[in-house]
């Protein structure tokens, strides 16, 4: 039970957000012309946040096989990235590792990087559990959204900024949190840079490509200059000697 009420206290604001946001997909997929039953399986089986309101246009028809595979390829490549920082925790996931993977959204990955776990505390258990919740959060706004939408009209203009809304809440909330703010200035810089180079259409993977590169770099320094500081230590305490 403690792992439970811990991962629900720390899911709060994914809560707040993945019921909002869900419900703005599923109005979107309603007004598209699909219900209910699609809300809940593509929130189970695609959980994929920004990529499911970019979907309800895929569902339209009239757009080829490779058209879908190549913006589903650019609007989720960031996923590929995130994954990298977690390979050797979830390697040890055993059978939930596959779930592990899948679940892996943005505001679950901004989760697990902000939250130290309590000694005693299954660790493991702890972020299945959450990422879990927050799926399921999803799944009930989705849902609820669809069927609203079926009840009430709704001008839908601009309800997609849900999405961009809860990034800025989560970037802040990070920002708040962090001791260095190098990383996330990397991150605006690179975001940019390929914005003005590549345009809004094809900028994700290449600031992704960038920022990481940067970041490397910086760390590798970083690392370095950590390791040099003992010495340099050693050094002043054996001339003062």
């Amino acid at each position: 039970m403690k792992e439970l009420n811990f991962a629900f206290k720390r899911t709060i604001p994914i809560l707040l957000g993945y019921i909002t946001l869900g419900i703005a997909f599923g109005i979107l997929l309603q007004q598209a012309g699909f219900g209910w039953f699609w809300a809940l399986l593509t929130s189970v089986f695609v959980y994929a946040g920004s990529m499911q309101f970019v979907m309800v246009t895929f569902l339209g028809g009239g757009i080829s096989l490779l058209s879908v595979i190549l913006m589903t390829l650019s609007v989720n490549s960031r996923h590929m990235f995130y994954g990298i920082s977690f390979i050797e925790r979830f390697k040890t996931m055993g059978k939930a590792r596959p779930y592990m993977i899948f679940s892996l959204t943005d505001e679950t990955y901004s989760l697990f990087c902000g939250t130290t776990f309590p000694s005693g505390l299954n660790e493991k258990k702890t972020m299945v559990l959450m990422s879990a919740m927050n799926q399921c959060y999803w799944i009930i706004g989705s849902v609820t959204g669809n069927l609203i939408g079926n009840i009430i009209p709704f001008d839908t203009t601009g309800i997609d900024f849900a999405m961009t809304a809860l990034f800025v809440v989560i970037f802040t909330e990070q920002w708040l949190a962090a001791d260095s703010h190098i990383p996330t200035y990397i991150g605006l810089i690179s975001g940019v840079l390929c914005l003005v180079i590549f345009g809004p259409g094809s900028f994700v993977l290449p600031s992704l490509i960038l920022a990481v590169a940067l970041l490397s770099g910086w760390t590798v320094k970083t690392e370095k200059a950590d390791e040099k500081k003992p010495r340099e230590k050693e050094a002043n305490e054996e001339c003062q000697e």
